[in-house]
């Protein structure tokens, strides 16, 4: 019998502007201190500075950005016997998508510029040309599994 509990799916939620859940995800990892129509704000305008700046749909971009970023793979901790492996499992896609918008917002708020609105469109940015903070983070993660791949038979 197994002991953990069998977690329900929570309902996905969409944002009202582009309907994406996608970027209501994003103003959510964006938000701090429960200030949700400042992030919103933050959001949709560096989707239209995106706009400016690309003359194509930001929401195009920003979709495009996140798929560059998700991983399909990564390492978790199991132990066996008396050792602790890191061992290559396969990424489920709703936590790709939490992983990539967190890394994404992490990167943003690591780089230096003027307001976080600009730190986040040059993010998705570059991401959306597979470069950058967040896409090196992806590869690093990739890169940690390739060197564990001799335990992915500790893989249950």
């Amino acid at each position: 019998m197994s002991r953990k509990k069998i977690k329900k799916q929570k309902k996905e939620i969409f944002d009202s502007y582009y309907n994406s859940s996608y970027v209501a995800k994003l103003v959510n990892y964006v938000m701090l201190h429960g200030k949700k129509a400042l992030a919103e704000r933050i959001v949709y305008g560096a989707m239209d500075e995106l706009k400016e700046k690309t003359s194509e749909d930001p929401l195009k971009y920003v979709l495009a950005a996140i798929d560059n970023v998700k991983p399909q793979i990564e390492t978790k901790s199991r132990r066996v016997g008396g050792a602790t492996y890191r061992v290559p499992v396969d990424v489920r896609k709703e936590r790709a998508k939490a992983l990539a918008i967190r890394w994404i917002v992490q990167s943003a708020r690591s780089r230096s510029g003027k307001t976080f609105q600009d730190k986040l469109v040059a993010e998705l940015m570059d991401a959306y040309q597979k470069k950058g903070n967040s896409i090196k983070q992806k590869e690093v993660t990739h890169k940690m599994a390739e060197a564990n791949k001799a335990f992915a038979h500790y893989k249950w």
